[in-house]
């Protein structure tokens, strides 16, 4: 299970962290991620981490403002997100996938998600 936790109402510039807390005890097995979805659109990729927390991958648009990390101890994952901008305003969910990709299919474990909205 996977519940997010984090998000928020924040002006264009800002910054928020979002945390993801997972159960099981298999958790430092999965590659973690972060995908969002904003209004009318479909849900797409943010960034991944995989297992042992040493190598991200970012999509284009985030790369160099987000930050994604984890500690395998505590069953957590982190999201760091700097200079939002409008365009960031999404419901942002965590998952877990066995594979190393940033493929939406490939992930068969998802949070609730959590809104964040960033204002002009």
């Amino acid at each position: 299970q996977l519940v997010e936790s984090g998000g928020g109402l924040v002006q264009a510039g800002g910054s928020l962290r979002l945390s993801c807390a997972a159960t099981g005890r298999t958790f430092s097995s999965y590659v973690m991620a972060w995908f969002r979805q904003a209004p009318g659109k479909e849900r797409e990729f943010v960034c991944l981490i995989n297992e042992s927390g040493f190598i991200p991958h970012y999509s284009s648009s985030v790369k160099g403002r987000f930050t994604i990390s984890r500690d395998n101890a505590k069953n957590m994952v982190y999201l760091q997100m700097n200079s939002l901008k409008p365009e960031d305003t999404a419901v942002y969910y965590c998952a877990a996938s066995l594979v190393f990709t940033a493929t939406l299919s490939s992930y068969d474990s998802w949070g609730q998600g959590t809104q964040v909205t960033v204002s002009s």
